[in-house]
């Protein structure tokens, strides 16, 4: 089954679109497929293309929905700093594509060290997002999987122990990492403190609590998290911090 890579398109003349998407049906390979984001579809955008001379790139990149770390390919001449690609017009689609696919097709060409001594992580495909879960119950796992997969992170490695944590850091970085912490036991912020003390911390922690207190609040602050997550899980509460990531 194909993997659907969800594109946001914002701006573009009815032409332009009907291009792109005809070019994205035509591009379709076996184990991807690039289709066009709509507030609709069953998972977060996980790229977009904004067309910068638009009326409606003005008003996506100044809404308190625009996700920063999305990565953005801009068409046109006042493209923002944060883009990750800028091309003029007048736009060529087929290369648009292979852009897309810098991002999302794994080059064969990538030289893998094989090692006998201990198994090597799995390589993931460029523009794969993939999140850490640390200690977290069962039921919270798999809550979190789902709601994960339709934030557009796709990719999930899962520890109970600090050292076991520490092997998975080592193997990789992590656009999130989510953990399960007890205000009452400050041994349960220990895998916290281990990630506010590296070098390059995760970009985005987030603390997991039953019914967490201002006690909670207050640590997570401090230990540099970007938020609680409460259990039982707040729907609204789990997409608008996954939002963020």
């Amino acid at each position: 089954m194909a993997s659907t890579v969800w594109v946001k398109v914002v701006g573009f003349s009815d032409v332009e679109r009907h291009s792109l998407n005809t070019l994205f049906r035509l591009s379709a390979r076996d184990g991807l497929q690039y289709s066009l984001w709509s507030p609709e579809s069953p998972a977060s955008a996980q790229v977009a293309l904004i067309d910068v001379d638009s009326y409606e790139a003005g008003l996506e990149l100044v809404s308190p929905g625009f996700n920063p770390h999305l990565k953005m390919i801009c068409v046109g001449a006042k493209a923002p700093t944060l883009a990750w690609r800028t091309v003029q017009r007048p736009v060529d689609w087929t290369a648009m594509v292979h852009m897309l696919d810098e991002l999302f097709v794994a080059s064969p060409d990538v030289d893998i060290d094989i090692s006998l001594d201990e198994p090597a992580a799995t390589a993931l495909p460029p523009g794969i997002r993939v999140a850490l879960l640390a200690a977290l119950p069962a039921e919270a796992r798999l809550y979190l999987r789902a709601r994960l997969a339709l934030a557009g992170i796709t990719a999930l490695e899962e520890v109970d122990t600090l050292k076991q944590l520490d092997v998975k850091l080592k193997e990789r970085s992590f656009d999130a990492v989510l953990v399960h912490v007890d205000a009452e036991q400050l041994d349960a912020w220990a895998m916290v403190k281990h990630l506010q003390d590296l070098p390059t911390p995760p970009r985005s922690v987030i603390a997991v609590a039953q019914q967490p207190n201002w006690k909670t609040l207050n640590l997570a602050e401090r230990m540099g998290c970007m938020g609680v997550m409460e259990m039982p899980f707040n729907p609204q509460q789990v997409f608008s911090l996954l939002q963020r990531v």
